[in-house]
């Protein structure tokens, strides 16, 4: 970066002050202020990187310039280079016009992402915050073909319930994704991605949808006034007031039931952990010499317990982006054993993601899904045919109530968690920046809606780039500039294996754990709320139902402890819409 100070042109000594500029020069034309520039110099101008060298500091690599634009505006000269592949700084200078043509001063430097993000601030550095961007893509990844396949085949069988296609999903989760992460970076400058929530979006299309006998575009109308309410908590300080609402026993826990909850994610993506009719869970077959399993069947499975081995070793280590060294190595690793080991491997995993129709895609999104929410989701005839105008009320209410209450403690669940694991929390507990990050995620749920899909919250897997290392909004940026990547390149996402990605959320979710030790278990009414909020969060496959539990577990302690005035006014209403909530819609 140049450093900021003040200097004159043409290799004279540098000044410890800026020049005015004088009134007449502003507003000159860009052409006139170019010929004036050039003309300071001889009939042939020198290049930037020699004007650069005579007016800045020699111990400036000025070889790292790679790319210069010069743009002339009012007097000024602004420079904007590129000092290496990952540092953007503008250089301005300014011309003073008493002194012979032509002269220009530099008077100020400024490296837009240290501004804007204030990496040093947060002790991070570009190269750690795009690695950690990189690691919540890879991690997070998933959601793009795993909603795109639930939305499109809910049952598996090739059924088009929904009437919308794959490629359409797809995108409409990709574009929400990238608008709705720009957006946490930008405003809180947070490390945080979102996308459409998992369990919002298997209540979007399992109940409301397949169980209620909505539509899809109806279904996006319940989406996009959740938005909308969201907004208006957040806009008014209610969103914050319910967070400050959450007893700290149940804060306490919440970051360590988030990486219980994200490590038997990454158990199940990987096959490890599986269905069992008679324990409803139970351990994948390993069994290959007198049972089912096969060389092919567990190893997957064997890779992602090895790669789990392998980044916790590269961590101890300090090997830097070890998660990510972890996911690329495994599946490279994953292709080559496959194609060398596994009989039809290319045939079952690699041909299928190789035959994407981009062009289709988009043009599915175009037509089946962005915007469906204005043009048919209003239409609620067929429902109240259906079920009369009571019937509507009932679900429309209990529907919203649901909708809300999920994506709001799953979001603030999220942003205290993955905040608490990369000890960014304040020095009073809070999330920083939270009403910038919670607006962002409120207007991020009402672009979902209008492209197509189900609510956009805060990703629990951004936990895996906090892990990293990253600690600002420019991670943010490096996650959606992946997902828009992956949006035209759908086949390169699709060939980073489940197993791969379910390694980091396993890992992360080891990290995670730690946060047990700040729990007071020798209480036991402190213990029995956490536990609750722990374990609550991975058997209901829910964020905000392991909050719920502890909430209440709280209320109901507090009560029959005698210590009824240490509830607030704000648990108790928290407390009652979640018990509501529970019996409305369960």
């Amino acid at each position: 970066m140049v450093p900021q100070h003040t200097g004159k042109a043409a290799g004279e000594k540098l000044k410890t002050e800026s020049p005015a500029v004088p009134a007449n020069t502003k507003g000159r034309a860009s052409a006139l202020l170019f010929s004036a520039f050039s003309a300071a110099f001889s009939a042939k101008p020198p290049k930037i990187i020699d004007f650069l060298k005579a007016n800045l500091p020699k111990k400036e690599k000025y070889e790292y310039y790679v790319t210069n634009l010069l743009i002339f505006c009012g007097g000024k000269a602004i420079l904007i280079s590129f000092t290496s592949p990952l540092y953007l700084t503008v250089n301005f200078f300014v011309r003073n016009c008493k002194e012979s043509r032509g002269k220009f001063y530099f008077y100020r430097s400024v490296n837009v992402l240290e501004k804007f993000f204030k990496l040093k601030e947060h002790g991070t550095t570009v190269r750690t915050e795009i690695t950690a961007g990189i690691t919540t893509f890879m991690a997070m990844a998933y959601i793009l073909m795993v909603n795109a396949g639930m939305f499109a085949d809910p049952f598996g069988d090739g059924t088009n319930v929904l009437g919308v296609s794959y490629g359409a999903i797809y995108i409409a989760t990709a574009i929400s994704a990238i608008i709705g992460t720009v957006l946490i970076g930008l405003l809180s400058n947070l490390p945080l991605a979102q996308a459409s929530g998992m369990g919002l979006n298997a209540f979007f299309v399992y109940t409301v949808c397949v169980g209620m006998g909505l539509t899809y575009a109806n279904a996006l109308v319940l989406v996009l006034i959740d938005g909308l309410v969201f907004v208006l908590l957040t806009v008014t300080g209610l969103r914050k007031l319910i967070f400050d609402a959450i007893p700290k026993a149940v804060k306490t826990a919440i970051a360590a039931g988030i990486g219980l909850f994200i490590a038997f994610i990454g158990l199940q993506n990987a096959g490890i952990v599986v269905g069992n009719d008679s324990t409803k869970v139970s351990l994948a077959s390993f069994n290959v010499f007198s049972g089912t399993a096969t060389w092919a069947t567990i190893f997957p499975m064997l890779l992602t317990i090895l790669t789990v081995f392998a980044i916790g070793a590269m961590s101890k280590a300090k090997v830097r982006g070890a998660v990510l060294w972890g996911i690329l190595g495994s599946a490279v690793l994953y292709y080559i054993i496959g194609l060398i080991t596994v009989p039809d491997f290319y045939a079952t995993a690699v041909a299928p993601n190789l035959t994407s129709d981009f062009f289709g895609a988009f043009k599915d999104f175009g037509t089946q899904a962005f915007g469906k929410v204005f043009t048919e989701g209003f239409n609620f005839t067929p429902y109240i045919d259906a079920h009369g105008m009571g019937g509507f009320i009932v679900m429309f209410l209990t529907t919203m109530l649901a909708f809300c209450m999920v994506d709001m403690f799953d979001t603030l669940g999220t942003l205290y968690g993955a905040c608490a694991a990369g000890n960014m929390l304040t020095k009073d507990g809070d999330v920083p920046n939270m009403n910038k990050a919670m607006l962002a995620d409120a207007v991020a749920t009402c672009t979902g809606a209008v492209c197509g899909t189900s609510t956009v919250t805060t990703f629990v897997e951004s936990s895996a780039g906090v892990g990293e290392g990253g600690r600002t909004g420019l991670a943010s940026m490096a996650t959606a500039v992946m997902f828009l990547i992956a949006m035209f390149l759908s086949p390169v996402a699709q060939l980073i294996p489940t197993y791969a990605c379910a390694a980091a959320l396993i890992y992360v979710g080891v990290l995670m754990m730690g946060n047990v030790r700040n729990i007071d278990w020798s209480d036991s009414a402190t213990a029995v709320v956490a536990f609750l909020t722990i374990a609550m969060m991975p058997l209901t496959y829910n964020i905000s139902y392991g909050i719920a539990f502890g909430l209440i577990a709280y209320i109901f302690i507090k009560l029959f402890t005698g210590k009824i005035k240490e509830i607030n006014i704000g648990t108790w209403v928290i407390g009652i819409l979640f018990a509501l909530m529970f019996f409305l819609t369960h």
